[in-house]
């Protein structure tokens, strides 16, 4: 497992990316002042993105329902927390964009080699702390169940 998006799990059966982007944003608005640099004041943080570019395979790694998937995800516009494989949680994250090039063709015209990139924006203020902590509780609800 590469990472996770919910329950979609990235990896070489499903869906593998070739790179993660990630670009954070601070927020510094600025005064105009007569004589001198602009003033500049911290506001906050800004937008959190991540950009998912990748090539399915479909003879070799990865599956086009994969992308199905995903655009169903992002149908619901609902957050979902994003995992690494790692471990590390990233977050709560929506599905911004989904976009997909389809080339080398076999003859019933399904693609050799599909393209694609998942945009992904951040949510949840920060607080994966608190994410962790009720990761944790159904984990542990689930041990004692199991």
């Amino acid at each position: 497992m590469m990472m996770a998006l919910g329950m979609f799990v990235f990896s070489l059966p499903t869906l593998a990316y070739q790179e993660l982007q990630r670009k954070t944003d601070w927020r510094h608005p600025s005064s105009a002042r007569v004589g001198t640099n602009p003033a500049r004041q911290f506001a906050g943080r800004g937008d959190d993105l991540i950009t998912l570019p990748g090539i399915i395979l479909p003879e070799l790694a990865g599956t086009p329902i994969s992308l199905d998937v995903l655009r169903t995800m992002a149908d619901t516009g609902k957050a979902w927390p994003l995992v690494e494989g790692t471990g590390r949680i990233l977050g709560i994250w929506v599905i911004e964009d989904l976009s997909e090039t389809r080339t080398l063709f076999f003859p019933d015209g399904a693609a050799r080699r599909i393209e694609f990139s998942i945009s992904l924006a951040r949510i949840d203020d920060g607080q994966v702390d608190k994410l962790g902590a009720a990761l944790g509780s159904v984990g542990n609800i689930l041990r004692a169940v199991l």
